[in-house]
């Protein structure tokens, strides 16, 4: 029994991207609000059409990447990080915990962030287009790190593919999925996304449960082995790094444009920033 696959191809994500983004132009003028939705879901349909064209331009054929994969290790335990065997070794005996991780891994990135983009912009209209052009850049920055192939540790001798031990692998349900682009995490990556955002732009009570999510995913992933602790330091970086793009494009863009409202932009958090991103600012 293999997981099934219940999401679009890069082909069906790609003409849903377009359609999407034909009604846009169509609706821009007569519905506004209606072509906005259109717009923001076409982006997010050709972002991951992309994601599932880059995992197959990226196939390796997996001796680099074992190499770079003992690399990490190494460089793991001379760093002090904890050994992935160790957190593995929490829930190999616990058949049905595994089960429920396989599935957590295999579903709840790109379900979890579908909702949390939902939420945000339904809910948190300002600060849903900073938060979305920073989680387009970044994941587009992950895309181009996977380029260099590095293997997961449930490839590796001493670790368990907790997938394939119980027949649940989404490499074998035919997924566009690289088996050899461990590095940087994406899963880690949309996690921190909706954990710190959620917990920035919101003020309800049940917040906390972005940073769980957070939490828990980066067990799950050190759990099934599919990912090293520096895939995740990794994504984080390229998070950051992302968010300080966004916001420092945006005030040279303002600078450019009228200095008052640059001097306004910089002095706003980057972690949320102002309320538009630069496609929404150009259309003003």
């Amino acid at each position: 029994m293999h997981m099934p696959n219940l999401m679009l191809n890069w082909r069906q994500a790609l003409a849903l991207g377009v359609v999407l983004g034909a009604l846009w132009a169509l609706l821009r003028t007569r519905r506004p609000g209606l072509a906005i939705v259109c717009r923001e879901a076409s982006l997010i349909a050709l972002l991951f059409s992309f994601w599932q064209i880059i995992q197959k331009v990226t196939s390796s054929d997996g001796g680099d990447a074992i190499g770079r994969a003992h690399w990490i290790e190494r460089t793991q335990s001379m760093l002090g990080f904890p050994n992935e065997r160790s957190v593995q070794n929490l829930i190999l005996g616990h058949p049905d915990v595994v089960r429920l991780a396989n599935l957590f891994y295999a579903s709840m990135h790109f379900t979890v962030m579908g909702i949390f983009l939902l939420w945000l912009f339904f809910r948190h209209r300002d600060d849903y287009p900073a938060v979305r052009t920073t989680l387009a850049l970044s994941t587009l920055g992950c895309f181009f790190v996977q380029f260099l192939a590095v293997a997961p540790p449930r490839l590796l001798p001493g670790y368990v593919d907790t997938a394939e031990l119980y027949g649940e692998s989404v490499y074998n349900a035919g997924f566009s999925v690289d088996n050899f682009g461990a590095m940087p995490s994406v899963h880690i990556l949309f996690a921190a996304v909706v954990g710190w955002y959620t917990w920035r732009v919101s003020t309800s009570r049940w917040r906390y449960i972005g940073p769980l999510h957070f939490v828990v995913t980066v067990f799950v992933v050190v759990a099934t082995a599919n990912h090293w602790w520096l895939d995740g330091v990794a994504a984080i970086a390229i998070l950051i790094a992302s968010a300080w793009l966004r916001h420092g494009t945006l005030v040279l863009w303002h600078r450019w444009r009228d200095p008052r409202v640059a001097t306004a932009v910089a002095a706003q958090p980057v972690a949320t920033g102002p309320a538009a991103s630069l496609m929404d600012e150009s259309h003003r």
